[in-house]
């Protein structure tokens, strides 16, 4: 008689495919619990929003608004009620609308614009990890026609730096009015606006607050002794009149600074001054951004949460022997930018050149700066500065950058010539296509160098082609002819891309020597196409900065400057050298 019974691996087996189907019938009851439990708790949201309504629909007509809103009434904004053991919150939001049938406030032919009212009722469950609100409105009219009214109506418009509307932002309203306390919030439509009617008149009584998750902010600012000329001050508000009033918000910016020797070794604990060019207050001048900071043991501070601006940065202490880039720093909204500012010893008058090309603004380098008083002369030349190209007209096919109109290779998804010099999208029909790439021709910057960062232009481009529709890519090497062109983006790898929120250059491509961009042009609708009218990439040698000169421990008075370059017209200047002087220098092309 034959006994035969389990091996070890076919026990093992028969248990790990018991397993599996455990474990799936088990997800699979867990998936339908949780399916029927968001569905019971929609449907008792619905209810009890379905309960508010019609507590509304019922009210009073003049009743029929938020405590401290316009219009106001008895209704909470916020309120938290428990049903079935579970918390929910609920946000009311009533707004007078005005209705085109009997004229327009907007239009000035309508003096009574509080036709009816919109009721909103949004609810979220508190414990729930519920992401979305649910919302249900209704329209409420008066029983009778409106009566005459002396309010007026405030229009509230949202814009980013490109002057694009911003939905979504929230708007935060408060006055105290002779009859009533205003305290209203609500939210931007589609077309970046806050209409808000029927609102008691009053100068300079509504303060107004603009916000969004991850943008700047902008509100209006009451006269103070700090500020007592504010640039956007207190809205006001007159009878059967509409006040509009803008405002500009976009993605928060950093500045992340290093402070180095001229060895490029960090300088510790360096006070550093921060200034941008936009001002809440006039009459005195007062900025947005002002601050003096000191970097830590590293020499590194970041500056978080900035608004787009010019920015200018100076050493105290010290004086400013360079800064990579040069200053001031054109930040755009969104982007991150790294700033090496080169430091020494303090001089009590001391003088830095910066020389830019008068057209691109772009650093100009090996240029011969002079520097000349009574008993006095020097001479000093320009760090490395950059490449640019503004032409792609003489088509493709140069391997390395000779014509400065040619560029190596394309996908025949662009077009160089339409119009002349600028890369575009190629069209198909009536149509743009929705991508193509640009190679270039193969830069020798002459030494191993240091990249810094690449702008490129115009800006803005337009809005219908999509948030990032030029984008670009970087290779370098040490040999003019690798085996292979590896095109990478600012995390060092080639699944990011350079754009306008990501100027700086990744450190993997420091120390090479030649270097090629790819250009990547898209559009999110075919009928409009990005243009690319120039490109420019900066970099440095070790820590000499792009386009500067310094001249260090001089004699205060007046200097002649003279700066020279094969190529330009020579640049005379006279400057006061009083303290820490800069001077920034554009050059002519002959």
């Amino acid at each position: 008689m034959n006994k035969r019974g389990f091996s070890l691996i076919e026990i093992i087996v028969a248990i790990g495919v018991f397993l599996l189907f455990s474990v799936g019938i088990y997800s699979g009851i867990q998936f339908t619990f949780k399916a029927v439990y968001a569905s019971r708790l929609r449907i008792l949201e619905i209810g009890i929003l379905n309960e508010q309504i019609e507590i509304i629909r019922n009210m009073p007509f003049a009743d029929v608004g938020v405590v401290n809103g316009s219009p106001a009434g008895v209704l909470p904004r916020e309120e938290v009620i428990t049903r079935n053991g579970i918390q929910f919150q609920i946000i009311r939001t009533i707004r007078n609308l005005d209705d085109d049938f009997d004229g327009s406030i907007s239009l000035g032919n309508d003096t009574s614009p509080a036709d009816y009212k919109l009721a909103e009722a949004e609810i979220r469950c508190l414990n729930c990890g519920q992401q979305n609100p649910v919302r249900l409105s209704t329209l409420v009219a008066p029983k009778y026609l409106e009566g005459n009214t002396n309010n007026g109506a405030l229009f509230i418009e949202v814009f980013d730096s490109n002057a694009v509307a911003v939905p979504g932002a929230d708007v935060h309203v408060a006055a105290t009015a002779a009859t009533s306390t205003i305290d209203i919030t609500d939210a931007t439509n589609n077309s970046g606006r806050v209409s808000l009617v029927d609102l008691p008149p009053g100068v300079g009584i509504y303060d107004i607050a603009v916000s969004k998750s991850g943008y700047t902010t902008d509100r209006t600012v009451t006269s103070s002794l700090a500020i007592p000329n504010p640039v956007k001050p207190w809205a006001s508000v007159v009878a059967q009149t509409v006040t509009t009033i803008s405002f500009w918000i976009d993605r928060v910016a950093d500045i992340s600074v290093n402070t180095k020797n001229s060895l490029c070794q960090s300088a510790a604990n360096v006070p550093v001054s921060f200034l941008g060019t936009k001002l809440i207050g006039v009459n005195p001048d007062v900025a947005i951004a002002s601050s003096t900071v000191s970097t830590n043991a590293q020499g590194q501070y970041q500056f978080t949460g900035l608004i787009w601006d010019a920015y200018g940065l100076k050493p105290e202490s010290y004086d400013l022997i360079g800064s990579i880039p040069t200053l001031p720093v054109v930040l755009p909204a969104g982007a991150s930018q790294t700033v090496d500012l080169i430091v020494g010893a303090d001089t009590a008058d001391s003088l830095l050149v910066t020389v830019l090309d008068s057209i691109t603004r772009q650093p100009v380098a090996l240029a011969t700066v002079t520097a000349t008083t009574t008993g006095f002369s020097d001479d000093k030349s320009t760090g490395l500065g950059a490449i640019a190209q503004n032409d792609w007209a003489g088509g493709g096919g140069q391997t390395s950058m000779s014509d400065p109109m040619r560029y190596w290779s394309d996908d025949g998804r662009t077009e160089s010539n339409q119009p002349a010099g600028d890369i575009v999208l190629r069209t198909v029909g009536n149509h743009y296509m929705a991508s193509g790439e640009l190679e270039s021709s193969t830069f020798d910057l002459g030494v191993p160098a240091n990249l810094v960062s690449l702008t490129f232009g115009p800006i803005p481009q337009p809005p219908e082609t999509g948030s990032t529709p030029i984008r670009f890519q970087i290779a370098t090497d040490n040999t003019a002819t690798p085996v292979a062109w590896n095109y990478l983006g600012p995390d060092g790898t080639s699944a990011t891309y350079y754009d306008l929120t990501t100027p700086s250059i990744n450190s993997i491509h420091n120390g090479n020597r030649y270097l090629r961009y790819k250009v990547y042009l898209s559009t999110a609708d075919s009928d409009f196409t990005p243009a690319l009218s120039d490109v420019s990439l900066s970099y440095t040698v070790s820590c000499t900065p792009p386009g500067q000169a310094y001249f260090g421990s001089l004699a205060p008075g007046d200097y002649t400057v003279a700066v020279s370059k094969s190529g330009y017209q020579t640049s005379n200047q006279t400057v006061t050298v009083s303290g820490d002087t800069m001077l920034v220098v554009e050059l002519a092309a002959q």
